[in-house]
């Protein structure tokens, strides 16, 4: 197998925001890659609450002190992508069982429509299991202390973007 091929990563979410949840699995894939692309990408399941381009500079922001890691938009599908790219894995990280459920019924789509697509799952490191995206926006909307659940030199600008949404 060519080495290139063999080297890269794509970590998919909406990270509407980025979490230290969302950091953590990238840092952990980071370790095992060469080349990691973070894509930010739509949940058609869901209506964003931060547009794509915030979206990515939350994204470069948390993960600036990688320099394996690239972020990425793409509102294709991610199957697509995974070709785009000559990825080696989609590496999705899951918190509970149903997320796990989620991710195999995405991976089994996939593998479907790619033989070669390979998803890597992999669990939430402890302690990052409770935060998501959603609980960030709670805190926002809260005006609560974000530290410890997004990257710190992310929360100046998340809380810009808020402000902008808070006057529309």
């Amino acid at each position: 197998m060519n080495d290139r091929l063999s080297k890269i990563a794509i970590v998919p979410g909406s990270f509407d925001p980025m979490t230290l949840g969302h950091l953590s699995l990238i840092e952990a894939v980071a370790a095992q890659y060469e080349t990691v692309y973070v894509a930010v990408m739509p949940n058609f399941e869901k209506q964003p609450f931060l547009d794509t381009e915030a979206r990515c500079e939350i994204a470069r922001l948390t993960v600036e002190n990688l320099p394996n890691v690239k972020v990425i938009a793409d509102d294709g599908l991610l199957v697509d992508l995974f070709d785009r790219l000559h990825a080696d894995a989609v590496c999705k990280g899951y918190r509970n069982e149903t997320d796990l459920a989620y991710e195999t019924v995405q991976d089994e789509w996939n593998r479907a429509h790619n033989p070669r697509f390979f998803t890597k799952l992999i669990p939430a490191k402890p302690g990052t299991e409770e935060i998501s995206s959603t609980f960030v926006r709670r805190l926002l909307e809260s005006e609560a202390t974000l530290s410890g659940f997004v990257a710190e030199n992310a929360i100046p600008f998340l809380q810009s973007e808020f402000a902008k949404i808070k006057r529309k």
